[in-house]
């Protein structure tokens, strides 16, 4: 009989991926995944969006990206202690709570019409997620087998996308295409009272979505206060702070972990927040001639193509991963995306924009297995050690700004600024590749 995908063959004996009486609390553990994955990906629109309404440069709207990766990176470590003292469900009522508070934040801030009020909601929303990532992580991989953690992992990290996927078309659909027509420059050109209307519309779009995420948050609090979430993993009587931390920085294959996952992070921001101003940059081409708002129209709708595209990647990865190991996938994959990369920079045109919309294929396995391999054999040091790699989220918030500010620059050589600024990824890549391959060359994972 074909076994189930819940189940694999470990020494030919059957290991449950998921065990059957923990099938409830992964599920509405894996929930999470998708309420993360939806505050990623409606927020990366929102660097154009931002930069429009309120008449700012890429690198003045990109300081969206630098406030919701801040929270990641400030809050992961705090989160850690938090949860190393209480429990894995402790963290994750405090994250849902977080998460919620600094959505409905989005309501005073769009009535301030005030950026920085914005950054501020923000950052206390991803503080968090940064609860929720820094718990929900290691939390997965304790539930069951550990010769089957990773796949686990990148089993309920495959309904991430589900999330983001619903993130970008809400951001597209109901934010971006609903904005008013007006181009930064022709809203330089209003009088004070018709742009304060202006602005006041806008936002008030912005902050509907964020506000209706908050009460299915609220709802799904509600949800894990009332089940009993498995608890054992969680007791331990001593923080053990420093020694904890020396153990982790002793381990190479930890740090390397922690560098990698950086430069994935900064990668996936930029590719999936800039292929709004790589398509813009064609479509109001002379090829094209569209206007600014129809550009950014279509854009989106190429954005959300490469998010279906890494969803679908992410299954049929996480498949694969039966047959072939972590770290090999993983070195495959970031060729692949070196590859594409180059494409985007050197080849002009609708094929470039194929090109960056294909790199989410590669990047779909990244994230889950970095953290996996980084976090294999911790034993109780993986809660801290689940901090750090959250932290290195960091570089979701240091990368975008830069590129925003490559942009900004105009053209290098024969390349737009747009295009030249995807150097970047193309470095990350590197970065990623030889994690992967030292990964199954050295450490056989």
């Amino acid at each position: 009989m074909e076994r189930t995908d819940t189940v694999r063959t470990v020494k030919n004996k059957p290991v449950r991926v998921i065990p059957q009486e923990l099938i409830w609390p992964f599920i509405l553990l894996t929930s999470c995944f998708s309420l993360w994955g939806f505050a990623n990906d409606i927020t990366n629109p929102m660097v154009k969006a931002f930069s429009k309404i309120l008449i700012m440069s890429n690198f003045q709207g990109s300081l969206v990206q630098f406030a919701f990766y801040g929270g990641y990176f400030v809050m992961a470590f705090p989160a850690a202690i938090f949860i190393k003292k209480f429990s894995y469900k402790s963290g994750i009522l405090v994250g849902l709570g977080l998460y919620a508070t600094g959505a409905l934040l989005f309501i005073p801030a769009s009535l301030s019409m005030a950026f920085g009020n914005f950054l501020i909601a923000y950052f206390i929303l991803t503080s968090g997620l940064s609860f929720l990532e820094t718990t929900a992580n290691p939390y997965i991989l304790s539930m069951g087998a550990g010769e089957t953690a990773t796949q686990r992992l990148n089993f309920a990290q495959s309904f991430n996308p589900v999330g983001s996927l619903t993130g970008m078309f809400t951001a597209q659909q109901l934010i971006i295409a609903r904005l008013n027509p007006a181009t930064a420059a022709e809203r330089a050109l209003m009088d004070a009272d018709t742009l304060q209307r202006v602005k006041a519309s806008d936002l008030s779009i912005i902050r509907a979505p964020y506000v209706a995420i908050a009460f299915v948050i609220l709802i799904i609090l509600v949800m894990f206060i009332m089940t009993k979430m498995p608890g054992h993993h969680d007791k331990y009587k001593k923080l053990e702070i420093g020694a904890t931390l020396k153990r982790l920085f002793s381990n190479k294959r930890y740090v390397h972990g922690l560098i990698a996952q950086f430069f994935y992070v900064g990668v996936q921001i930029m590719c999936w927040t800039f292929v709004i101003h790589y398509g813009t940059e064609i479509f109001t081409s002379e090829k094209y001639g569209m206007s600014i708002q129809a550009a950014e129209v279509l854009s989106s709708k190429f954005n959300i193509a490469a998010m279906i595209l890494f969803c679908c990647s992410r299954f049929i990865c996480t498949f694969l991963l039966k047959y072939i190991c972590p770290g090999k996938l993983l070195w495959s994959l970031a060729l692949g995306g070196i590859t594409l990369t180059l494409c985007t920079i050197f080849i002009p045109g609708i094929a470039g924009l194929y090109c960056l919309v294909g790199i989410s294929a590669c990047m779909s396995l990244m994230f889950p297995t970095i953290y996996g391999i980084a976090l294999r054999d911790l034993g109780d040091d993986a809660k801290l050690g689940a901090a750090g790699l959250i932290m290195a989220i960091l570089g979701g918030s240091v990368m975008p700004p830069v590129q925003g500010a490559i942009i900004d620059a105009g053209h290098f050589f024969f390349l737009s600024g747009v295009r030249f600024s995807f150097i970047l990824s193309l470095i990350c890549f590197i970065v990623i590749a030889h994690f992967g391959r030292k990964t199954y060359l050295v450490y056989k994972k």
